[in-house]
């Protein structure tokens, strides 16, 4: 078994006696496997699953939007992750602003409008979220500008089903995942070099991970922790 990375997704190749390529993403990380013909080479491989991008992008994007709803009801007792710790939720009533807070007991505080809806308590959680990561990504992004030797434009966060960040090279903007404030510390400064390593090299390729050892020699295990796979 092997391991080939198309758009810094991850995917298992088992060569085996057959005919026909065999493409499948496993549950309950999105984790991609192949099985192809012995006498493919890599190249047609990698041409293979370039045209099945969308597709496999797709299938992850519905285990990342399971794992965010899971049937929560956001009522006390709950746990929900923050920055890789599990926090119990306390939900208090409130006649003044909602709002959500992590609180110095090491609770995530609620304070909710008698008969709120789950829908109303998750988007107080994720505002929290969104804030937490507002306050931490200035600081983080410029010390990897310093150390990569490029600067960004604007940068922002935003749910997204299918990637952890994006940038866009031209507008030199890049966006990060909101559900990365769930993630360790760590993960955020690698999605952070990534999409920053991207100002250097637009393509995926042999170049790009060149500068991704040299800046964060460990970004293969961050990722492998980032996907549930440590």
């Amino acid at each position: 078994m092997s391991k080939i990375i198309i758009e810094d997704i991850e995917i298992e190749v088992v060569k085996k006696n057959i005919k026909n390529i065999n493409l499948s993403v496993h549950p309950p990380f999105g984790d991609v496997r192949i099985s192809a013909p012995e006498r493919m080479n890599d190249e047609s491989l990698k041409s293979f699953v370039n045209s099945r991008i969308a597709w496999i992008r797709k299938q992850r994007g519905k285990y990342m939007t399971r794992e965010r709803s899971s049937e929560k009801g956001f009522v006390t007792g709950e746990y929900h992750s923050l920055y890789g710790n599990d926090l119990m939720l306390e939900v208090h009533e409130t006649s003044g602003r909602q709002y959500a807070e992590v609180g110095c007991e090491g609770k995530i505080n609620m304070f909710v409008r008698k008969g709120s809806s789950a829908e109303k308590r998750e988007k107080l959680l994720y505002d929290m979220y969104r804030e937490l990561l507002k306050d931490k990504l200035p600081e983080c992004i410029k010390r990897w500008e310093t150390v990569i030797g490029v600067s960004v434009n604007q940068w922002g966060v935003k749910l997204m089903k299918t990637r952890w960040g994006t940038c866009n090279i031209k507008s030199k903007r890049i966006w990060i995942n909101l559900e990365l404030a769930k993630k360790g510390p760590r993960c955020l400064e690698y999605i952070v070099v990534h999409e920053l390593t991207h100002l250097l090299e637009r393509y995926h390729n042999k170049s790009f991970y060149g500068y991704m050892d040299r800046f964060l020699p460990e970004w293969k295990e961050i990722r492998k922790e980032l996907n549930g796979m440590a």
